[in-house]
């Protein structure tokens, strides 16, 4: 899906643009790296979070499943700056569970786009909801956006805080208490 050509291009372009001389030695094979580190960082358009969860277990579990801490790195679709922090998932189980390191991977399938916060976590949210159908489920996202910090209103140090609820979580305040209590712990 990503066309290495036209990023080439369009980094050219935009080198010219500025005013550089893309035939400046330090400047020759930024397209080629450019195109590169963008297939990278948004390859999770060709990426689906069902193939990633489709793996279960079965389980008698019932309690609260808390995945935390799960970094990330993304581009903002307004200015194509990265922005990037925590993810925090948690879900209650229906009768199944994913591995754990399948959720860092959902995480991974919805950062590397160009993308919003707020999207993202509700991406992620619905995901679990669909792939593992669990009583309910709990995402937050805490971030930090170049796009704020490095141009527009600067302010270097100030994180975003969204978050998204499912099933039970969104009707059992105190499960939402509990969530809050384990991010602490």
């Amino acid at each position: 899906m990503i066309d290495q050509e036209k990023i080439k291009e369009a980094v050219k372009l935009l080198l010219e643009g500025i005013g550089e001389d893309t035939e400046r030695e330090g400047l020759k094979e930024t397209p080629d790296r450019i195109a590169r580190m963008y297939g990278e960082i948004c390859g999770g358009m060709d990426m689906d979070a069902g193939a990633v969860l489709s793996k279960t277990f079965t389980t008698e579990k019932t309690e609260m499943v808390l995945e935390k801490d799960i970094v990330f790195y993304s581009m903002c679709e307004h200015h194509m700056l990265p922005f990037f922090g925590k993810v925090h998932i948690a879900y209650i189980p229906d009768g199944k569970i994913v591995g754990l390191s399948k959720l860092a991977r959902c995480v991974e399938v919805y950062a590397k786009r160009l993308q919003l916060q707020e999207r993202m976590t509700e991406q992620i949210a619905e995901a679990v909801m669909e792939h593992l159908s669990p009583k309910g489920v709990m995402v937050l996202t805490e971030a930090e956006h170049l796009c704020m910090t490095m141009r527009g209103v600067k302010k270097p140090g100030s994180r975003t805080v969204t978050y998204a609820v499912k099933g039970v979580f969104q009707e059992d305040v105190q499960l939402q208490q509990k969530f809050f209590w384990m991010l602490e712990r």
